[in-house]
Order: C-alpha cells, then sequence, then structure tokens
C-alpha cells in the first residue's frame, strides 16, 4: 500500500463526518410534505415535493458512501486498502487522494 494508512483514515474520518453533517441539514429538506391546499398554493407543493425527491436521492448516496467508508476502513485494517479489488494492481495515491474510498484502479473501474 503506498498511501499511508493513517492519512487515509484521516480523510474517511472528515469525509464521514461531513457526510453526517449534510444528512442532519437536510432532514428538514425530506420532511413529508404537507397536502393542505389552504396554506399551499399547488405549484408551491409541486416545487416542495420536487426537492423532497432530490434531498431522499441526496442521501441514499450519502448512505451509500458511509457505506463504501466503512468497507474502505475494513481495507484498511486487513492491509488492502490501496489495492484494486478486481485486478490487485496498486491504485494511485492521485485517485485515492480524490476518493479515499476508491476500490478500483482506473482501468477495471
Amino acid at each position: 500500500m503506498a498511501i499511508d494508512p493513517e492519512l487515509a483514515r484521516k480523510r474517511l474520518s472528515e469525509r464521514r463526518a461531513e457526510l453526517e453533517a449534510l444528512s442532519k441539514l437536510s432532514r428538514e429538506a425530506r420532511a413529508t410534505v404537507a397536502l393542505d391546499q389552504q396554506s399551499v398554493g399547488r405549484l408551491s407543493r409541486m416545487d416542495a415535493m420536487q426537492q423532497q425527491a432530490m434531498a431522499e436521492a441526496q442521501e441514499r448516496a450519502r448512505k451509500r458512501d458511509l457505506v463504501r467508508i466503512e468497507q474502505a476502513e475494513r481495507r484498511i485494517r486487513e492491509d488492502e486498502y490501496g489495492y484494486c479489488l478486481d485486478c490487485g494492481e496498486a491504485i494511485p495515491d492521485g485517485r485515492l487522494a480524490i476518493d479515499p474510498m476508491a476500490e478500483r484502479c482506473v482501468k477495471c473501474a
């Protein structure tokens, strides 16, 4: 493994904190849209429903990334971090710097 495991852990921890903070901030946007037509017009309600759907999609992506972080931390513990799951070659440091959760080299991705 070319990349320092402690640096990788730090990057993964920072990314986890960022994802968890974003999840807390978007909780209100994911809340159920009220169907009370007296307080919200039809277009406003449609806009709110669209925003809710986008917030839910972003939350699903954040949850996928949290799973990827856990998998990367497991690979660090097992001294498998930084190696492609498919071909076994080292994943370039530049790729891991951009995406510390990367499981595959560019060729196999």
